[in-house]
């Protein structure tokens, strides 16, 4: 993919220090935040749904997370100030997340950290239900769209994706409020893992939670580096090269074939949030990621100097979609955009 675009020009004074700030200087904190807010409203959640002796403490983190065994959440740093999610949307391309956003990962954090607290991914029961816990985990995972195997809690199919997520997501369903998750999962397998995560909370509630002392993963503390240099080198791990082929030019060609009209890279540019929006919620790839795509796929539309015929707009947009839903699928189930 391309570089990413510093736009430094177009900061203010205050963004700039921001950016040459060691992320560990910051001083941030989730006291006294929204997050603070949104974490009470998951404990109350957890109490509602009879876990009232379950409250997984928080911490600030490079990205979301639960330390594998460790029943704590980790949440990205730059939730707990408004100007830190500015800068996110400035330099991913896309929104820093919204309460609702944020709630789901909570959700789902807390599925993490309550089988860890308990420990149930021990139990032969467990792997009967959701799989080996030992399985190789992989960011590369392949998919089966639409099972009604696994529940579907956070964009995508992220139940699929190991056995310990499956049980997170689960969770998340289970301890959604207004979920109706018997009746949405009637006859469904999922149904049998909603069950045994309700049974599995209803006999731990007064359960003390196992207390396991080990390195949290990527603490704010220990985040070193500027933000100006994490941005950057966050950016860059997140380029997945999307290298051009005779194949996509031609694909892209077929989108818009028109010798007049309006430039289709300009007519991409103003749906650009909408379609990644839409593809995340149905492929899972995350925002950012498509948000580069979009970026260096329109860079190639440029390039080839493709348009869109008058009246065709609606049309040709939905064989883009259609173009970058596959592309996502492509890197979650192997890695890469194109082989």
């Amino acid at each position: 993919m391309t570089e990413p675009k510093f736009k430094y020009a177009a900061l203010s004074t205050t963004e700039n220090r921001l950016l040459s700030t060691r992320i560990a200087d910051l001083q941030l904190s989730i006291k006294g935040t929204r997050l603070e807010l949104l974490l009470n409203q998951l404990y109350q959640e957890l109490e509602a749904a009879g876990l009232s002796n379950f409250k997984p403490e928080a911490y600030l983190s490079d990205e979301w997370g639960c330390p594998a065994g460790v029943p704590v959440i980790g949440i990205p740093f730059y939730l707990a100030r408004p100007e830190l999610c500015d800068l996110e949307c400035q330099f991913t391309g896309v929104e820093a997340e919204s309460d609702d956003e944020i709630m789901m990962y909570l959700r789902h954090e807390a599925g993490h950290a309550f089988n860890y607290a308990h420990k149930l991914y021990e139990l032969v029961k467990w792997s009967k239900v959701f799989g080996d816990y030992k399985s190789p985990y992989r960011e590369a995972y392949g998919v089966v769209p639409f099972s009604s195997k696994f529940v579907r809690h956070i964009p995508g199919w992220y139940a699929q994706k190991h056995p310990d997520d499956d049980f997170a997501e689960t969770f998340a369903v289970w301890l959604t409020p207004g979920s109706d998750w018997t009746e949405v999962y009637a006859g469904a397998p999922a149904l049998k893992k909603l069950l045994y995560v309700d049974k599995s909370a209803k006999s731990r509630n007064l359960k003390p939670v196992i207390v396991i002392k080990r390195a949290l993963d990527t603490p704010v503390e220990e985040m070193t580096m500027t933000l100006d240099t994490w941005y950057r080198t966050y950016t860059r791990h997140a380029h997945e090269t999307v290298m051009t082929s005779p194949i996509l030019d031609e694909d892209l060609r077929r989108a818009f074939p028109g010798d007049t009209g309006e430039p289709a890279a300009d007519v991409i540019g103003r749906e650009q949030t909408s379609l990644i929006y839409e593809i995340n919620e149905w492929t899972g790839l995350e925002r950012h990621i498509l948000s580069m795509l979009v970026e260096d796929l329109v860079t190639r539309i440029k390039d080839l100097e493709l348009k869109i015929e008058p009246g065709k707009t609606g049309s040709s947009l939905r064989i883009f979609a259609i173009i970058l839903a596959t592309l996502a699928m492509n890197y979650l189930n192997r890695g890469k955009f194109i082989e």
